[in-house]
């Protein structure tokens, strides 16, 4: 099974540097712009879609053509709790050394009544082996703590570092999901045309 993971495009929040989590705001219209310029792997459009059940991934999926995205509720973004709607700059200098500490703690940092990228890795877990199998592919729209989250499945890297490859928003995480076995990186793929 061949799955490509891509992130929404952009939110006003996005642009305001804002962690969103669970907030639920629409594309912008730059962000929406942007998704419609993205140039898909040949055949993408064909593959089934899996989309986060948070409004700018479905739109997302559907300003890229696809016509009936299926929401799949373990793709909504990590619950960033007490953080949401705030910005990292402005957590960083108002909770200084506490925050650092607890960022530190890499796939086991929760933000106050939130969850950890190791928990977001846990729920993925039963969804994907119910993916994996020999043969086939599908595409799912989703968040950038949910690719983190996959990358470090399929990795085993611990967020503790830098991440073992740069994973930009406009790119497709392309993952291979065997039948029996680890998730495995295929390929990091732009979906700009320039790139």
């Amino acid at each position: 099974m061949q799955l490509t993971v891509l992130r929404h495009g952009a939110t006003a929040w996005n642009l305001e540097r804002r962690i969103q989590g669970r907030a639920d705001p629409p594309l912008s219209p730059k962000g929406r712009a942007e998704v419609a310029a993205w140039s898909l792997p040949p055949g993408s459009l064909d593959l089934p879609c899996r989309v986060s059940p948070l409004r700018r991934a479905r739109e997302t999926a559907l300003v890229l053509g696809f016509v009936e995205p299926v929401v799949v509720p373990e793709l909504i973004e990590m619950d960033w709790g007490d953080f949401e709607g705030e910005t990292l700059e402005h957590l960083r200098a108002e909770l200084g050394a506490t925050l650092a500490a607890d960022e530190a703690l890499g796939l086991d940092f929760r933000p106050p009544g939130g969850e950890s990228p190791r928990e977001v890795g846990e729920r993925l877990r039963p969804w994907l082996a119910s993916l994996a199998g020999p043969s086939g592919a599908a595409v799912a729209v989703t968040h950038k703590g949910v690719r983190r989250a996959l990358l470090a499945l399929a990795t085993g890297w611990d967020m503790r570092g830098p991440p073992p490859v740069k994973l930009r928003d406009h790119q497709a995480l392309c993952l291979d999901l065997p039948a029996t076995g680890r998730l495995e990186v295929r390929a990091i793929v732009s979906l700009v045309r320039s790139e």
